[in-house]
């Protein structure tokens, strides 16, 4: 079969069958007598071999050694074929979202987009300080897009680094950000997680307060726990349960209780609050140190269930809980 007639039926140019020639891939077994190429049978099954290889990625080199090295296994090759696929895919991928984020800042010229692509790559950079000074200054120039902050601000290991990628979140234009932290909150790592709801708590906004009040119902305690007390300074009543919890188990008690004070502020929250410490106080599996615990977290109650609360404590078998509420009587009498 002459080059042509082979170029039509395969579908490979009669140009890169030559190319195929000069590289030794596949020679036509013939030629005829005006000195035309002929491919036999076997030559153009070659071919399809060739073409079937160059599918999977394999360059010209490599699909010579293959077709020509019985001894070469394609176990190997295809291997080191998917971990170069990998690594092209992570490297497209990356590019992809570098160029969606610089479109997100919608850059009116040349000058935006390479501050973008400088903060962007600051944000990455190995350097805390470069990483810190990046995060606060994405507010005042070119907007960094929030996808980048936020994935910076789960992944940042540095406490400065992290407050200031939290301001610089809480300060963002782009609403989006309460939305893609809660994402976060869904992570396997715990670390991410905390991170997650520590940014989410900073941000303004009744779609944060949203966020947060999901978060109440989160497996993870240390993500109920940040929750409750975002919401408790910001008059969330739906988190006290969780901040009762929280000085139960004597896991940030100080600042659960100081939220539950400032929730008290009005009389009908501050006897849910006193009813609900009262309640956990006569569990018979609270362990006493919970009980004093339970007991001090009453005197920043105001309201007579907290106060009838107190007296009966003072009478408490636990002299330590008996002590306790007798003083935080004396204390409210003299108030």
């Amino acid at each position: 079969m002459l080059i042509g007639e082979v170029a039509r039926r395969s579908g490979v140019s009669a140009r890169m069958l030559r190319h195929y020639e000069s590289l030794g891939l596949v020679r036509p077994s013939g030629r005829t007598g005006s000195g035309y190429r002929e491919y036999s049978g076997d030559d153009i099954r070659r071919i399809f071999r060739i073409e079937s290889l160059r599918s999977l990625g394999l360059s010209l080199r490599e699909i010579g050694r293959a077709l020509d090295d019985p001894g070469r296994t394609p176990s190997a090759l295809v291997d080191d074929l998917i971990r170069q696929t990998r690594e092209r895919i992570a490297a497209e991928t990356e590019l992809l979202t570098r160029l969606r984020r610089i479109d997100a800042a919608d850059p009116a010229g040349w000058e935006d987009v390479l501050q973008v692509v400088a903060l962007l790559q600051a944000l990455g950079s190995k350097s805390p300080d470069a990483r810190q000074r990046a995060a606060l200054s994405s507010v005042d120039e070119v907007p960094v897009p929030v996808e980048a902050l936020v994935e910076a601000a789960l992944s940042e290991t540095e406490p400065n680094v992290a407050g200031a990628l939290r301001w610089a979140l809480a300060r963002s234009a782009d609403g989006g950000g309460p939305a893609l932290l809660a994402e976060g909150l869904g992570s396997p790592e715990a670390a991410v997680r905390e991170r997650a709801v520590k940014a989410l708590a900073e941000m303004p906004g009744d779609e944060a307060a949203a966020r947060l009040r999901d978060a109440l119902a989160h497996p993870d305690a240390v993500v109920r726990g940040y929750a409750a007390l975002a919401l408790g300074t910001r008059g969330v009543a739906d988190a006290v349960p969780t901040l009762i919890d929280m000085i139960v188990a004597g896991r940030n008690d100080t600042d659960a209780a100081d939220a539950l004070s400032v929730l008290a502020s009005d009389s009908a929250t501050a006897d849910r609050i006193a009813t609900g410490l009262v309640d956990r106080l006569a569990h018979d599996t609270t362990e006493e140190p919970a009980r004093g615990r339970l007991t001090q977290a009453l005197a920043g109650i105001p309201g007579r269930t907290a106060s009838r609360a107190l007296v009966e404590l003072s009478q408490d078998g636990d002299r330590a809980v008996a002590l306790t509420a007798a003083y935080l009587l004396r204390l409210r009498d003299a108030r």
